[in-house]
């Protein structure tokens, strides 16, 4: 190994220290601002809070049995949705590419369904499926199924068309262009769906649908008064 490769090696290691150093000192700059505003009135602690009320409230949780529950439920909510709805986006994505007329027939019921705004579709899903852990598996997978749908589809519709020319050339049928070709080289977008399918995940498990099992019944039979 040259001296000018382990400068090389020692400089990108500083590189990648100061970028975690950098991170770091944001966030507790963050926390510390956050906190000041707060105690100073500057902002409603009633709505925003601070860390310190938060961190009260964790050991308040912690010392109730509490915390570890709710981490737990929350944690099996989102490992659900995102398993499910990225296995299904990437399957009618699949299906999408495969079939032209499939995929023409579907896209602008994709458009809209993406535009809906699905939090407020919250009630009626407590409705539909009932008040607790479903409807908030649902909510989140109308969130994050639609989203992986359209990023997915694109990355197969953007293929090099040279070597899906090549492939076709050399007489591959569709299964092995679709294994050989589509999927390789959709890899990076699929893994990059995945990092935004864990955040919208844990969006659909926060609002209207909620995490309270009481505050959903309630809601259930309110709106089930006036139906």
């Amino acid at each position: 190994m040259t001296k000018e490769h382990i400068n090389y090696l020692k400089k990108i290691k500083r590189n990648n220290l100061l970028i975690k150093l950098t991170q770091i000192s944001i966030l507790i700059l963050f926390i510390i601002i956050w906190q000041l505003l707060s105690d100073y009135k500057i902002i409603n602690p009633f709505i925003f809070s601070s860390p310190k009320k938060v961190i009260e409230c964790l050991i308040s949780l912690h010392n109730a049995n509490n915390l570890y529950n709710h981490i737990f439920i929350t944690v099996y909510e989102t490992f659900i949705s995102f398993l499910l709805g990225t296995l299904l986006g990437i399957l009618i994505a699949s299906l999408m590419w495969w079939n032209k007329f499939f995929a023409k027939v579907i896209d602008p019921y994709l458009t809209v369904l993406n535009s809906l705004p699905k939090v407020a579709l919250g009630p009626i899903l407590i409705i539909w499926v009932g008040a607790g852990m479903q409807s908030i598996i649902v909510m989140a997978l109308l969130i994050s199924t639609i989203i992986t749908i359209i990023t997915v589809y694109q990355g197969f519709i953007s293929v090099d068309p040279i070597k899906l020319k090549l492939m076709k050339t050399f007489k591959a049928n569709k299964r092995q262009i679709y294994t050989k070709l589509i999927l390789p080289a959709t890899l990076p977008n699929i893994i990059s769906c995945f990092k935004v399918n864990i955040s919208m995940s844990l969006i659909g498990l926060l609002p209207p649908v909620g995490e309270n099992l009481s505050s959903n019944k309630y809601c259930s039979k309110y709106l089930s008064h006036y139906l």
